[in-house]
């Protein structure tokens, strides 16, 4: 159940029983209701600040819309499949699956080269990114038409946006083999729109921060700038966000593509069973709530409409859960979209050592080193107590715990 915190024009409902919550996410959630489009404000249980819009929070609006409440992972979200494949087709060492993985799918920085593909990439690799890339090439022409400007953010940025097709990023993006409670052999992964939606995201930040110039001052943070409908430039983002969550969408596709051609090389024949989930968790949607149309902004939380099935990950030494939604309409049939931060990234690399984090990843076949101790299990919330806070949003489905984790 949920808590109400006051806010200024309206209040704010939060999901914080069982978690801990800084004050600061309260804080700037109220920064949000003083908006006076904004028509409610949801947090979810695995909250923390973010810029603009509290990560981890649902903004019904109508009439306008704030480009950094989406933000620029503009997306971002999760897929998972379920395969015929138990633990007893694995292999006792997971390291050689974990390799080729990441030979298959770029991680970081790095991302598909077509014409010099070969080495350590599938034959098929060109002619995946040319299907997936035909559907999204037109959408991309006509937002570059409009706003030529959008190239001077990104030297390269249309060559980007086909290579980065299939790629899985840095931070908290990630690709796992799992096993749910029946031992059944899962792949999830978590990733989003790449380089061209960070465009397209600050892009956009900067027009309405642009639009407001004389206004920034009376706003009660510069980037809640915002975009009235039928202003000059709100037409251009929805399309172009609208745009960039297909991008994110078809990049989990094509990955899992590759992902499970990396499993065909190592482990037995296997097939997909019929439970395929592919979520966004930062994007924005026109729905209908309680009889009126809203714009509904999910920055850091995934839809729960009634039986809808989503993935709610844990860190990468935890459990995630598939869960089925329960349409609460407090939340706008909204939850958490998974453990969330309770350390800053600077925070995690001086509190967790090596040590520490190799015992939190006991058992899951991962990267044990420095590089990745802002991802480990102890920067986030437990996953176990995001979940009971949140009874009321969702419903578990399976279980997943983490047998191997790439981390970009």
């Amino acid at each position: 159940m949920y808590s109400t915190v006051q806010g200024d024009k309206v209040n704010i409902k939060v999901w914080n029983q069982h978690v801990p919550m800084d004050s600061n996410v309260y804080d700037q959630a109220r920064l949000m209701t003083q908006l006076d489009f904004v028509k409610g404000v949801a947090i979810m249980p695995d909250a923390h600040l973010g810029i603009g819009a509290t990560v981890g929070s649902v903004i019904a609006a109508s009439g306008a819309i704030c480009p950094a409440s989406v933000g620029v992972d503009i997306g971002c979200g999760m897929s998972a499949v379920r395969t015929s494949l138990t633990a007893n087709d694995l292999p006792d060492n997971l390291l050689p699956l974990r390799r080729k993985i990441e030979r298959m799918v770029p991680v970081g920085f790095k991302q598909h080269r077509p014409e010099r593909l070969g080495h350590g990439h599938h034959r098929n690799t060109p002619a995946l990114l040319d299907s997936h890339w035909a559907a999204l090439s037109k959408g991309f022409e006509q937002i570059m038409q409009r706003h030529p400007d959008l190239g001077k953010r990104r030297k390269n940025l249309p060559r980007d946006a086909y290579e980065q097709i299939a790629t899985l990023g840095g931070g908290n993006h990630f690709l796992e083999v799992c096993l749910d409670e029946s031992d059944s052999l899962w792949v999830m992964l978590h990733s989003g729109s790449r380089g061209v939606g960070n465009v397209i995201g600050m892009y956009f930040i900067h027009l309405a921060q642009q639009d407001m110039e004389h206004h920034l001052g009376k706003l009660p943070d510069k980037d809640l700038a915002y975009l009235r409908e039928g202003s000059e430039h709100y037409d251009d983002y929805m399309m172009a966000v609208a745009w960039a969550q297909e991008y994110a969408r078809v990049n989990r596709q094509a990955m899992m593509v590759l992902a499970l051609q990396a499993l065909e090389a190592i482990l037995p024949p296997f097939t997909l069973e019929d439970e395929a989930i592919n979520c966004h968790h930062n994007y924005v949607s026109q729905e209908e709530h309680d009889g009126s149309e809203l714009l509904i902004t999910r920055k850091g939380a995934i839809k729960a409409t009634e039986g809808m099935l989503g993935i709610i990950p844990g860190s990468m030494g935890a459990k995630s859960y598939i869960v089925r939604g329960l349409g609460n309409p407090d939340s706008y049939h909204s939850c958490s979209h998974g453990a969330g931060r309770v350390m800053s990234r600077g925070q995690a690399r001086k509190k967790i050592t090596v040590a520490e984090h190799v015992q939190a990843t006991d058992g899951v076949e991962c990267r044990k080193d420095k590089g990745v101790l802002d991802e480990s299990p102890a920067a986030y919330k437990d996953i176990d107590a995001v979940m009971a806070s949140q009874r009321d949003l969702v419903e578990p489905v399976h279980t997943l715990k983490q047998i191997l984790c790439v981390k970009g």
